[in-house]
């Protein structure tokens, strides 16, 4: 047999995902690329890997072996190269975190200088909805998660990292000139919601309960870049996050409502399970936060800030 360590990652990822195409989107390969090689892999096996069954794959019992002594072999080549980079006084190693997807104006920000500065950390982040952050909190599948609003049911230790900033915008005030009160707007304009589950959507509900405001066209978008775009097109109304229309505000394509009940404020933290054990690079990454953040923030969220 002649497998390659390249054809073990990627059958163990086909085997992780279940699915080739998503294999090749972690991986950031071609599909055809991962195809080729897994079929490179099976190949050279007298007894079959997978089946296909109508365009799903399925990982037979002698598959799922292979598997895992590739993950067994793929990890003791992580363990040398971390031993390797670790004598030389590098840091080494994946760090995974997931967000949702408002957390993509701002988490960045504060893994750039860590990862510039540590060339041998590998980083995986997954920008997703809020169900599957806290599913990957719950299944202890990351280091870190970002979220806006800390899950209830879950016994987290967490860095809070960012205040999170709702005003009520649209993309234009003139409507807003003909009425008396933010309830009047409601009466005629449509509000614009978040999909149910997210973050903004329960914070959305809570102020418009809170102050007895009844809306009489919804409409309901499943990012707020969509939620971006339907207000600078006169859709309607909508609490947005501060943190991703900074542009859209400095070129007067979105304006903010005023209202003495806003801005609604959460706060961006960075959460994992009580008692996790960190990796090294997990552990340091931490150690960076706890000393940068504050000039991260100063550098590079003045801006943000000076809206009260």
């Amino acid at each position: 047999m002649n497998y390659t360590l390249n054809q073990l990652r990627i059958f163990f990822k086909i085997c992780e995902t279940q699915s080739v195409t998503r294999a090749a989107e972690e991986l950031h390969l071609t599909q055809p690329a991962v195809s080729i090689q897994l079929k490179n892999f099976q190949d050279q096996f007298d007894i079959p890997l997978t089946e296909v069954v109508g365009r799903k794959i399925f990982i037979t019992d002698f598959g799922k072996e292979i598997a895992e002594t590739a993950k067994n072999i793929l990890e003791q080549v992580s363990a040398i190269d971390y031993k390797t980079h670790a004598y030389k006084g590098q840091l080494i190693g994946k760090l995974k975190i997931s967000i949702v997807s408002t957390g993509k104006y701002i988490m960045p920000y504060f893994l750039s200088d860590f990862i510039n500065l540590n060339p041998g950390v590998e980083l995986q982040m997954d920008v997703t909805n809020k169900e599957k952050v806290v599913s990957s909190i719950e299944n202890n599948e990351v280091d870190f998660s970002l979220v806006s609003i800390i899950p209830e049911k879950l016994n987290v230790d967490k860095i809070d990292l960012l205040p999170n900033k709702l005003y009520l915008m649209g993309g234009s005030t003139e409507k807003l000139n003909n009425k008396s009160s933010v309830k009047d707007l409601f009466k005629s304009e449509s509000f614009i919601y978040r999909e149910k589950g997210s973050g903004t959507r329960q914070m959305m509900e809570r102020f418009l309960s809170k102050n007895n405001i009844s809306t009489l066209k919804k409409l309901e978008l499943t990012s707020n870049e969509a939620v971006k775009q339907a207000l600078i097109a006169g859709l309607g109304y909508s609490l947005v996050p501060l943190i991703g229309v900074r542009n859209e505000i400095l070129n007067n394509e979105l304006y903010i409502i005023p209202n003495k009940n806003l801005p609604l404020v959460t706060t961006w933290s960075l959460v994992w399970v009580k008692g996790k054990k960190h990796s090294p690079v997990a552990k340091a990454f931490l150690n960076f936060l706890n000393e940068e953040k504050e000039n991260i923030i100063k550098e590079k969220f003045n801006w943000y800030n000076s809206y009260l």
